[in-house]
C-alpha cells in the first residue's frame, strides 16, 4: 500500500479497535458503524495486516458493511491472496473484470493508477461498492449482497462463518514491568474519546521523521514528543519525557489486555526509559523510533525488545 492509505488505514484500525472496546457511543461520535469490531484471535492469526487495515479503510465507505465480510471475502476467494480466484476472475478480491470495472471509480486514496483489480486497495474498494449497492448498505441484505458478488451458496455460507469468528476481543496484554507511581484513580476498563483523539492526531503524523527533541507537527518528532503532542490534541496534558509519562499516569498490571491509546515503554522502569509509543490494537503502536525512521505503525513486542510496560492515560496529571 502507498503512505496515504497506509496512514489512513492505520488511524482507522486504531479508531475501530477502539470503538469495539469502547461501544456505539464512541463510535457514533466519531461516525463509525457500530459493528465493526476489534479482531478475534482467529483474525489476528488469519489475516495479513495489509488486508486487515485496508478492510477497515474500505468498509468504512458502506455504512452497515463490517470489515470481517471483507476480510472474509479475500480469505474464501484467494487466502488472501496466495491462491488464484474463480475461473474468469483475478486479483486478491477474485473479482470479475466486470465486477471491477463497473465498481472501481472512484480510486480510493492509495490505489493504482490506472485502477487495477490486481491491486489490493482498488479491488477491496470496488467489493466494498458491489456490496453496498446490492443490499449490505446499512446491514439491509447482507446474503443478498453475497449472491450479486458470487452466486455460489457455498462461498456465501463460507463468507459469513468467516466474517463471524473473526470479530471478537483483542488480545494484546501488558506484559512486562508494570508501574511506577501513578496518577491516584482506579484503571478504566475501557478507553474514550480523548483517546481516539490522541490516536487520530498520532496517525495523522505517520511519515515525518524522528528527530531527537522534537515536537513539530507537521515536521518532526522524538518518541516522547509525538506521546505528548498527541494528548496534548485530545485536551489531556503530559509531561515531555517518557519517565516523567510513564509516573504521570496508571500503571498497568502485567497480563491485562491493553486498550487503544495506552502508552507502552521500554527500558528499565521507572527511572531509566529509553522509548514509548501509543499502543492501537491488534498488537500494533505508533512511535517514533529513532534516528533515520519516521513515524510508524509497527508490533509492540519484537524479538529482543526490553519492553518495561504499559501505563493508561486516564486524567489530566
Amino acid at each position: 500500500m502507498g503512505k496515504v492509505v497506509a496512514a489512513v488505514a492505520a488511524g482507522l484500525l486504531a479508531l475501530i479497535t477502539l470503538i469495539g472496546a469502547a461501544g456505539a457511543g464512541v463510535a457514533s461520535a466519531l461516525g463509525l458503524g457500530s459493528d465493526s469490531g476489534p479482531p478475534s484471535d482467529t483474525a489476528r492469526i488469519q489475516i495479513p495486516p495489509t488486508f486487515y487495515l485496508t478492510a477497515i479503510h474500505a468498509a468504512a465507505e458502506c455504512p452497515g458493511l463490517s470489515w470481517t465480510v471483507l476480510a472474509a471475502i479475500a480469505k474464501e476467494s484467494t487466502d488472501f491472496g496466495q491462491n488464484t480466484g474463480p475461473d474468469g476472475t483475478t486479483g486478491p478480491m477474485g473479482l470479475t473484470n466486470k465486477e471491477f470495472t463497473d465498481h472501481a471509480a472512484p480510486v480510493p486514496p492509495g490505489g493504482a493508477d490506472p485502477a487495477s483489480a490486481a491491486d489490493l486497495v482498488d479491488a477491496m474498494f470496488a467489493t466494498t461498492r458491489l456490496l453496498c449497492d446490492s443490499g449490505a448498505r446499512n446491514g439491509t441484505d447482507l446474503k443478498a449482497a453475497l449472491k450479486a458478488l458470487r452466486d455460489d451458496d457455498t462461498f456465501v455460507t463460507a463468507v459469513q462463518a468467516d466474517a463471524a469468528t473473526y470479530g471478537g476481543a483483542d488480545t494484546g496484554t501488558a506484559g512486562g514491568t508494570a508501574g511506577g507511581t501513578a496518577t491516584a484513580g482506579p484503571l478504566p476498563a475501557a478507553p474514550g474519546p480523548a483517546q481516539a483523539a490522541a490516536i487520530a492526531f498520532a496517525q495523522s503524523q505517520l511519515g515525518l521523521p524522528y528527530v531527537w527533541g522534537a515536537e513539530n507537527p507537521g515536521v518532526s518528532f522524538d518518541c516522547s514528543g509525538l506521546v505528548q503532542a498527541a494528548y496534548n490534541a485530545a485536551g489531556i496534558h503530559l509531561p515531555r519525557v517518557a519517565t516523567d509519562q510513564y509516573n504521570a499516569t496508571i500503571p498497568i498490571p502485567p497480563g491485562t489486555p491493553l486498550l487503544p491509546g495506552d502508552l507502552v515503554y521500554y527500558g528499565t522502569a521507572p527511572n531509566n526509559l529509553e522509548h514509548i509509543g501509543i499502543y492501537i490494537g491488534n498488537g500494533l503502536m505508533i512511535d517514533a523510533p529513532h534516528t533515520g525512521a519516521v513515524v510508524r505503525v509497527e508490533p509492540f513486542r519484537y524479538q529482543g525488545d526490553n519492553y518495561a510496560g504499559a501505563t493508561r492515560v486516564v486524567k489530566n496529571p
